[in-house]
C-alpha cells in the first residue's frame, strides 16, 4: 500500500511515465474533457459529487509526486481574479500564472503533451489548471 497523499493507481503509473515538459490538467466539474482534452492522454474521473474533491486538493496532492516549472489557466476575463487563482499561487508557489483565451486554453489541453486528465467535483468557475511537469531536483 502506498504511503504518501496520492495514491490513485492510474495517476502514479501516469505521472511516472510523464517526462519534463508533459502537462496534467486538473479539471473542474464544468470541463467538456472528452471534446477538450487530448484523446490519448490518461483521463481519470475522480468527480465523486459536488466539491469532492476539489482542484485545490488534487493539486496538493499531485504535487507531492512531480515537481513542476509553469501554471497556467483559463483567463476569466473579469475585472477581478478568480478567488481560486490567488489559492493556485499560494498552493504552487509560483506568483504568477499564464493564463489564455477560452479557446487557447482549449488547444493546449488538446495537444500532445498532455499525458493526465483529472476530473473532479469542483464547482468554482474558472479552477481548471494546467501543469507543466519539471525536472527532478
Amino acid at each position: 500500500m502506498i504511503k504518501g497523499q496520492c495514491n490513485h493507481h492510474k495517476i502514479i503509473e501516469t505521472l511516472s511515465i510523464s517526462g519534463h515538459g508533459n502537462k496534467v490538467l486538473i479539471a473542474d466539474g464544468n470541463f467538456p474533457i472528452k471534446t477538450n482534452s487530448n484523446i490519448h492522454a490518461e483521463k481519470v474521473y475522480l468527480g465523486f459529487s459536488k466539491d469532492l474533491p476539489t482542484v485545490t486538493d488534487v493539486l496538493k496532492s499531485i504535487l507531492t509526486v512531480i515537481n513542476i516549472e509553469k501554471v497556467e489557466v483559463m483567463d476569466s476575463s473579469l475585472k477581478v481574479e478568480p478567488e481560486i487563482f490567488e489559492e493556485f499561487k499560494n498552493i504552487t508557489g509560483f506568483k504568477t500564472l499564464e493564463k489564455y483565451a477560452r479557446q487557447d486554453f482549449y488547444d493546449i489541453c488538446q495537444s500532445e503533451d498532455i499525458t493526465l486528465v483529472i476530473n473532479t467535483g469542483e464547482t468554482r468557475t474558472f479552477s481548471n489548471i494546467l501543469l507543466t511537469v519539471g525536472v527532478t531536483s
